[in-house]
């Protein structure tokens, strides 16, 4: 599994623009990236995120219980996006590295 389709990753992005709750998170996660998260995996990525202290949970909303990243959660989900740019950005330029020798 990549970094881009790692849950933890993609949850955490998710909620980068404000709360949500899991199915919202599902859907915006399918439709940015196209990567289908099981409930067993998005409230267990979801339970771990929140022993860990990176997401909060808020006061439900009905049946629905919105999560929104938290500090430690804002500062995690950095760190993550940059390592993955700087993996991106060797990437192109060693093949373009290679693409100017051919």
């Amino acid at each position: 599994m990549t970094a881009e389709t790692d849950p933890t990753v993609l949850v955490l992005t998710s909620l980068a623009d404000g709360p949500k709750h899991g199915y919202a998170i599902t859907l915006d996660v399918a439709d940015t990236v196209g990567v289908s998260l099981g409930p067993g995996t998005l409230y267990g990525v979801l339970s771990r995120l929140e022993d860990g202290g990176l997401v909060e949970a808020l006061p439900a909303e009905g049946r629905r219980r919105p999560y929104r990243l938290t500090a430690a959660g804002r500062q995690v989900l950095t760190e993550q996006a940059e390592r993955m740019r700087t993996v991106a950005e060797l990437g192109l330029r060693r093949l373009g590295a290679a693409g100017a020798g051919s």
